[in-house]
């Protein structure tokens, strides 16, 4: 474990750009972009790239290698999040009248119980830098695979041990997830795409520099 101090949670030192390490990686980073449970671009985030730290980038290139032997690729929506990113999520939830996305990524839930029922966080593992969401694309296809859900649908469909779902689906979360744990990784009870290094690097820290290449060539 690597001790930080508060005056260097603006220091990217110890994070690399993902596609470098893991060039096979496809990204769709959710919240550069505003098709996202909120609706807007987040803030924090200058560039549509993942960043981690390298000891999550080094696990998440054992985790490819192994996908690619499986005919599969792996897909990003998400991975390091600035503190400024979570700041915006939680003056969001605050705003009341701002449910404009509900239909798609919380169809079955008011907007306050996302946070109380855990899937959204006022402080987010992401924000430790070893903290990925992904899944799996299959290579012959180039289509995901279908996990019987997509990503961010705030809903117990999404729990990873889901048995509202087809066999199927229910074998390619789990494919999924006995490769992440395998190469280091620990998945959390309530989506199946999330996952954080077990023995991350900063347990207590909650970085707040962007997402951008440009800033981690400082």
């Amino acid at each position: 474990m690597k001790t930080v101090h508060s005056n260097d949670l603006l220091d990217p030192s110890g994070f690399v750009v993902l596609s470098d390490h893991v060039p096979d990686i496809v990204q769709e980073i959710r919240y550069y972009s505003t098709y996202n449970f909120i609706g807007d671009k987040i803030d924090g985030y200058e560039e549509p790239c993942a960043l981690l730290t390298i000891e999550a980038a080094r696990a998440l290139k054992a985790v490819s290698h192994e996908m690619i032997v499986r005919g599969c690729r792996l897909k990003v929506f998400d991975a390091y999040r600035p503190a400024c990113a979570v700041k915006h999520f939680v003056l969001w939830g605050i705003e009341d009248t701002d449910i404009r996305m509900k239909p798609y990524f919380y169809p079955k839930l008011e907007k306050q119980d996302l946070f109380s029922k855990g899937y959204v966080a006022s402080r987010s593992s992401h924000s430790r830098g070893s903290t990925v969401d992904l899944t799996l694309l299959d290579m012959q296809t180039g289509k995901e695979l279908d996990m019987g859900s997509p990503f961010d649908l705030f809903d117990p469909i999404s729990h990873p041990d889901c048995r509202d779902v087809t066999d199927s689906q229910y074998e390619n979360r789990m494919m999924l997830q006995q490769v992440m744990v395998r190469n280091g990784f620990s998945p959390i009870g309530c989506e199946w795409w999330h996952f954080t290094l077990t023995d991350e690097p900063y347990p207590d820290s909650y970085f707040e520099f962007p997402v951008s290449s440009e800033y981690l060539k400082r």
